[in-house]
């Protein structure tokens, strides 16, 4: 029986550096994974590409891949966006696809492959009118946002450092499973 096929598209954000919790128990559970990084998060080093393609056994991507180039992921049966930043939500919700990591979830929404988002923003940046209006639409759109009481919540600013030990990634990863059956 094929595996599902779980994307865990990565933003550079503080939780990117423990992206390999998400990974190993989704590889796990039984998913094969294909990590994109955003252009920021791969190089700003917010993730360890050497060590998720080890976990993975796919190179992580940041780029589009070339006319004529072949496909190196196979089709995804689900999407897990985390971390994912304000500013990558609010280009999402305005379907600005400027990375291809952007580019893969907006055609994942586009087709109806489910797509779950764990945001990872300071209550500052959570203020602005775009942020919320931008959750809303995602929602709208059918992607399952954990955004809320009882799910995750903006941290105040300056402490982000001291919400990585709680930040959600098994839920996020229940969520996608729960959304493909």
């Amino acid at each position: 029986m094929k595996c599902p096929v779980l994307y865990v598209i990565a933003c550079a954000a503080g939780p990117a550096s423990d992206l390999g919790k998400l990974v190993g128990e989704a590889v796990e559970d039984g998913w094969e994974v294909c990590v994109i990084g955003t252009p920021a998060a791969v190089a700003g080093g917010f993730i360890d590409k050497a060590g998720l393609a080890e976990m993975t056994g796919r190179p992580v991507r940041s780029s589009w891949r070339r006319s004529g180039e072949e496909k190196s992921n196979p089709k995804a049966d689900a999407v897990v966006c985390a971390p994912m930043t304000m500013n990558s939500a609010n280009k999402l919700a305005q379907g600005i696809a400027d990375t291809y990591a952007l580019g893969l979830v907006t055609e994942m929404v586009g087709v109806g492959v489910p797509v779950v988002v764990l945001p990872f923003w300071s209550t500052a940046l959570d203020a602005h009118p775009a942020t919320r209006r931008s959750v809303n639409v995602l929602r709208e759109w059918g992607v399952r946002v954990l955004y809320g009481p009882g799910e995750w919540e903006p941290h105040e600013p300056g402490t982000g450092g001291e919400q990585l030990e709680k930040y959600p990634w098994s839920r996020a990863l229940r969520l996608a499973a729960e959304l493909t059956r």
